[in-house]
């Protein structure tokens, strides 16, 4: 089944010119060189549902090797659901890992992270590639590992996130602030205590993107003592 070339015959030009602005692909920008076939993902998605099972792992190598965003989304996408429903995990999660270079923009990242990388942690309880990840020196690659707790924090597991916080209080990109802060406000909606500690113990050196994040869903005083830090 050609999924590829499916995908490359509903290309739409004028979207594409909207997605390569929205993804920051200009030069010196953090999605620099990507292509858009500019395909909307409710439609991504509707082709993974109809043809995830019908894909093997050599073509969705070559899906994750294709020059086009929404080829590779696909790809990442029809991973996710065979992860939820086949015995095939390990070779999905090693899949996933060997081509995180190919992950390269946050929406590739926050639509599967958790639902990959995260479930496999639930699953095995083994830290040993979200360390990796968060090691890489990779920015998408240290998303992934923090996005990935997205999945954790639902089951009220908090420390590895917080471990990965911490290390990436000093990062120098917005994308991490913002990943960071996000997943700070997940914990904080599972267990606001949680959040309220990390606050308390950081708020006066997070990046001010990082506080605004992690504390969104706080009460209008409890945003101003913070803020004020």
């Amino acid at each position: 089944m050609d999924v590829i070339q499916k995908l490359l015959n509903l290309k739409d030009e004028e979207q594409a010119k909207h997605l390569m602005r929205f993804f920051k692909t200009g030069k010196g920008e953090y999605g620099e060189g990507d292509k858009f076939l500019g395909i909307r993902v409710p439609i991504t998605r509707s082709i993974v549902k109809k043809y995830y099972d019908k894909v093997s792992f050599d073509a969705l190598q070559n899906m994750l090797d294709n020059e086009y965003h929404e080829i590779r989304l696909c790809a990442l996408l029809i991973m996710v659901e065979l992860y939820e429903r086949t015995d095939r995990k390990e070779k999905i999660v090693d899949l996933y890992v060997k081509n995180t270079k190919k992950i390269n923009n946050w929406d590739l990242v926050d639509l599967t992270a958790h639902k990959i990388i995260g479930k496999n942690y639930i699953r095995t309880h083994d830290r040993t590639i979200i360390e990796k990840l968060s090691n890489s020196g990779h920015l998408w690659s240290e998303r992934i590992a923090v996005v990935s707790q997205w999945s954790v924090v639902k089951y009220g597991k908090f420390e590895l996130l917080l471990e990965l916080c911490e290390k990436f209080l000093t990062h120098k990109h917005d994308l991490m602030h913002k990943a960071t802060g996000w997943m700070l406000r997940e914990a904080g909606k599972k267990d606001e205590k949680i959040l309220l500690d990390f606050l308390d113990k950081h708020a006066k050196n997070m990046p001010r993107t990082m506080l605004r994040y992690s504390i969104e869903k706080l009460t209008a005083e409890q945003k101003r003592f913070y803020m004020k830090k």
